[in-house]
């Protein structure tokens, strides 16, 4: 027996049979509820580490929701975690436990990662879903390889196919390339786009904490001119620019003649730096200002950071966003789709319970969309769904 094994075995019996058929022995994982503060501080070394995870966002993004951050511990060591979000149900019906972009590794390369995962599943299970009697809702994180792992097994599991967003695919880029290998990946289109953006008169700026009015004013002044409803969580972004420097986001500008036309807040953390924010005046497209900047954040987290991708996120349904990431993404990078939420419960009445209040959500939301639509014309999905799943569904 592998060395690795012997210690999995020893860790407690495997959790569940499904997880043995693959090869797995799934380790039985102690668990510790800490505070907010020790949690982020914790998971701050974590290659799965990211925005969503952090107490502080949560916190500050879903106010009506008591946070539960669990860690995972094998033979006394911190393995994992994951941000649990309880969410109450109407008229005190029961709960829902969430896990966004969870549950995260410390160490994702580690050889036993997979087992240790299926561990932290069953730790999940065994509390909120047995014990507590609550549905079980998690969303594991886009992944860059051919299979989603993860979900996989959460479906291995078990767990129902819950919703997914209507259009799923993330946009993520290799950082680990030189400049000559970065460009040859781009599309040709973007890459010509770049190549006027540096003829421009454009210069690169990588701001400190205390610019973040700067962006706010320009954040602002984008959001009016183009009347859309903000829906995002930027709300948070005074608080998580007050963390500490590991966690804190970074701010980046591009200004023509002083004047600033462009900026960006990226989440580097862990292994996959993630584009938050971005903000443009009217000048910036003229210029090209958006390739420049993201030029430069490419190569500036490739020499600052141990991150190996750069997340774009998603279109929102919009066509030219999905034109220029895809070429950006370029052949080196991947486009793959955030999985749906898995859901599980121990108990039928739990998961009706929590499978009708998602229901409802979605209901809700489609209606929001549909009233963003009207209210603003803009903000309607100009992207096909065929053209979203293309290269990674």
């Amino acid at each position: 027996m592998s060395a690795i094994a012997e210690r999995l075995v020893d860790a407690g019996d495997a959790a569940h049979s499904g997880a043995q058929s693959k090869g797995l022995l799934v380790p039985k994982l102690e668990t510790r509820i800490v505070s907010g503060a020790e949690w982020d501080r914790t998971i701050a070394g974590f290659d799965e580490v990211c925005q969503e995870q952090l107490y502080v966002f949560s916190v500050n993004r879903w106010p009506s929701v008591s946070p539960e951050p669990m860690l995972f511990l094998l033979h006394g060591e911190v393995v994992g975690g994951s941000m649990m979000m309880i969410q109450r149900l109407p008229l005190g019906l029961g709960r829902i436990a969430v896990s966004k972009w969870g549950p995260m590794l410390k160490d994702r390369i580690r050889a036993d990662a997979q087992a240790l995962h299926a561990g932290m599943v069953e730790a999940l299970i065994a509390d909120y879903a047995d014990r507590r009697g609550q549905m079980l809702s998690v969303l594991p994180r886009a992944s860059t390889e051919p299979v989603n792992h993860e979900y996989a097994h959460l479906v291995e599991r078990g767990f129902r196919r819950g919703s997914q967003l209507l259009f799923p695919n993330r946009y993520i880029v290799n950082l680990r390339l030189t400049d000559a290998e970065q460009r040859k990946s781009f599309a040709q289109k973007w890459r010509y786009h770049l190549n006027k953006s540096e003829k421009a008169g454009l210069t690169f700026e990588h701001a400190s904490a205390e610019a973040l009015p700067e962006f706010e004013a320009l954040y602002a002044a984008m959001t009016d001119r183009k009347q859309f409803s903000d829906h995002s969580a930027y709300d948070t972004m005074p608080a998580l620019m007050a963390m500490d420097a590991d966690l804190r986001p970074e701010l980046f500008f591009v200004r023509h003649g002083g004047e600033l036309v462009a900026g960006a807040i990226i989440f580097k953390g862990g292994d996959r730096a993630v584009y938050l924010y971005g903000a443009t005046n009217d000048k910036a497209l003229p210029l090209r200002a958006g390739y420049f900047l993201h030029w430069h954040v490419i190569r500036w987290l490739r020499d600052n950071t141990s991150a190996e991708w750069y997340d774009l996120g998603g279109t929102d349904g919009f066509q030219g966003l999905h034109q220029f990431k895809k070429g950006m993404v370029g052949d080196a990078g991947v486009i793959v789709p955030v999985p749906p939420v898995a859901n599980y419960a121990s108990r039928k009445l739990a998961f009706l319970l929590g499978a009708g209040a998602f229901a409802a959500r979605d209901v809700f939301h489609a209606l929001q969309r549909k009233l963003d639509g009207w209210r603003n014309p803009k903000t309607r999905p100009t992207q096909a769904r065929s053209a979203s799943e293309e290269a990674g569904q």
